[in-house]
């Protein structure tokens, strides 16, 4: 295989330039180029004020109430508020394993287990998902509304 220092050499700086390439093309796909720039809008104490309020919420009809006017929070649907706040970071795209959203072939053997298996697996957590699907705040019925909306896409 080896049999020259050269090609010792080639191989060691692979072994390490290769990976970190990976890293960094991974990093940047998961931060999908957020702009960290301090005075970009992104970064603008509303922009960072909004992140935070729906992170900290008690539920999506909570943020709903104390949000601004062009907020993206639904307070009649808080299944769909939810997953348009928190799941869809997921489940849109299939990240982390995540069953995609309007994907019969992954939900079908999901949708065999039943709903209170599927709402118990997001309050609880499971594989790569975090406890409540990370939004710590929401409540129980809340969650349950949104796996429901998560599930009539499927129709």
């Amino acid at each position: 295989m080896i049999s020259t220092p050269k090609q010792l050499v080639i191989v060691v700086l692979l072994a390490f330039a290769v990976p970190l390439t990976i890293i960094l093309l991974v990093v940047q796909f998961i931060t999908g180029g957020i702009n960290a720039d301090p005075n970009s809008s992104a970064m603008s104490d509303s922009a960072i004020a909004k992140r935070m309020q729906v992170l900290n919420a008690g539920s999506p009809a909570q943020i709903a109430n104390s949000a601004t006017s062009n907020s993206i929070i639904i307070a009649e649907d808080p299944g769909e508020s939810l997953y348009n706040t928190v799941c869809q970071a997921c489940h849109a795209a299939g990240i982390a394993g995540a069953p995609k959203t309007g994907d019969q072939s992954v939900w079908a053997a999901r949708l065999e287990l039943g709903n209170d298996v599927l709402y118990q697996s997001v309050i609880k957590g499971k594989n790569l998902m975090p406890a409540r699907g990370g939004a710590t705040g929401a409540s129980d019925e809340d969650i349950e509304a949104a796996v429901d909306f998560m599930l009539s896409t499927l129709q």
